[in-house]
């Protein structure tokens, strides 16, 4: 008899262990969270520079052919073929042309209420120079900052 109460009572977690199983799973949680959300913005980005880096290529094919950026060799104007990132599904990033004759520039601006909205890296620029740079609150950036978003 007096072991099967001492059975009894010593099955099952008690409180304090439950909670120490919380805290442990807490702590990872609030760890490898943000790692994991910067690995995605990493991810996201990379497919938004490879975008722009194609539409340049598309533009500087077109300048090749009509010797301008902002028209086609028929006089029409030129369309990115991609306007957005990633190319298929819910966008990330939408980009947008700024071109005359004899320039361009690109930005891949995160849209809202996705997991880019308030990225540290903002909207990437890229223009006719090859230059790459990034823009925050409306300023563009071409620090170190820039070099980090473009080369990450």
């Amino acid at each position: 008899m007096k072991n099967q109460k001492k059975l009894r009572l010593q099955s099952g977690f008690n409180l304090i262990e439950l909670m120490v199983v919380v805290v442990i799973i807490g702590i990872l949680a609030a760890t490898i969270l943000p790692s994991y959300r910067e690995h995605v913005r990493r991810a996201h980005r990379a497919d938004a520079k490879a975008v722009l880096l194609e539409d340049a290529q598309f533009l500087e094919k077109n300048f090749t052919e009509a010797n301008r950026y902002d028209k086609n060799t028929a006089g029409n104007d030129v369309a990115l073929p991609l306007t957005q990132s990633p190319r298929t599904g819910d966008a990330s990033y939408s980009v947008v042309l700024t071109v005359s004759q004899t320039s361009y520039t690109l930005s891949a601006a995160p849209v809202a209420d996705t997991v880019m909205d308030g990225d540290r890296c903002g909207s990437l620029i890229y223009n006719q120079l090859g230059q790459k740079k990034i823009a925050v609150g409306g300023t563009e950036i071409t620090d170190n900052r820039a070099t980090q978003c473009w080369d990450r």
